[in-house]
């Protein structure tokens, strides 16, 4: 890239403005990624608690038939797996909240709404999958061998802390910010030793503000 000429004379002819009505840092479209985190939260979280759902109440439901007295005890999967379900909720209700601001979004805090809950949504989906797994053939173990139960819990929590972990790392993420102003400071690129700011012009010629 060809280097910029400065004639001092010309200062004011390299001063560079943001353009944008929003702001170069807040452009119409960052609402979107906002929106696809929230919904990714959601959807996925929501999808894994489904699938835990039914996949532990079909083990229940078979376990019930010889064994009805064990139904409330054999509950704590679908308890387990309809929390995941809850993880993404909180996310995406705090990624809404931010989206309130209108065109004061930026576009980097769309990145991190979407990361949050990418985050939050795929962590539920695997947390979900395994306590389903898990659930079902651990209700059919416990109706024939009571000693399982306790084995059974164990691995449910470890399954649960997997949508956890999601959770944890979405909320910190939400807490970032994104740049204090949508609009870009003026820039001059023949003001270098003045870190970029424009050139002002003093009533008499132009020149680069002092550090």
């Amino acid at each position: 890239m060809a280097a910029v000429i400065c004639e001092a004379a010309d200062l004011g002819t390299y001063n560079t403005f943001d353009e944008y009505a929003e702001g170069v840092y807040c452009p119409i479209y960052s609402g979107f990624f906002g929106v696809m985190g929230a919904t990714a939260a959601m959807i996925f979280s929501a999808l894994g608690a489904g699938y835990g759902t039914a996949k532990s109440g079909v083990g229940i439901a078979n376990m019930a038939v010889m064994h009805p007295e064990l139904i409330m005890k054999s509950i704590i999967p679908v308890v387990m797996a309809g929390i995941i379900a809850i993880y993404g909720l909180v996310v995406s209700v705090l990624i809404a909240g931010g989206l309130s601001k209108g065109a004061q979004y930026p576009l980097f805090k769309g990145f991190i709404d979407l990361g949050a809950g990418l985050s939050v949504g795929i962590s539920g989906l695997a947390a979900g999958y395994a306590i389903g797994v898990v659930g079902d053939a651990g209700v059919r173990g416990t109706g024939q061998q009571p000693k399982l139960f306790v084995g059974m819990i164990l691995i449910l929590i470890f399954a649960e802390v997997l949508g956890l972990y999601g959770l944890i790392v979405a909320l910190i993420l939400n807490t970032q910010q994104g740049p204090a102003t949508c609009h870009a400071e003026c820039y001059n690129p023949c003001c270098e030793a003045a870190a970029g700011k424009c050139a002002v012009y003093d009533g008499a010629a132009w020149a680069c503000p002092a550090n």
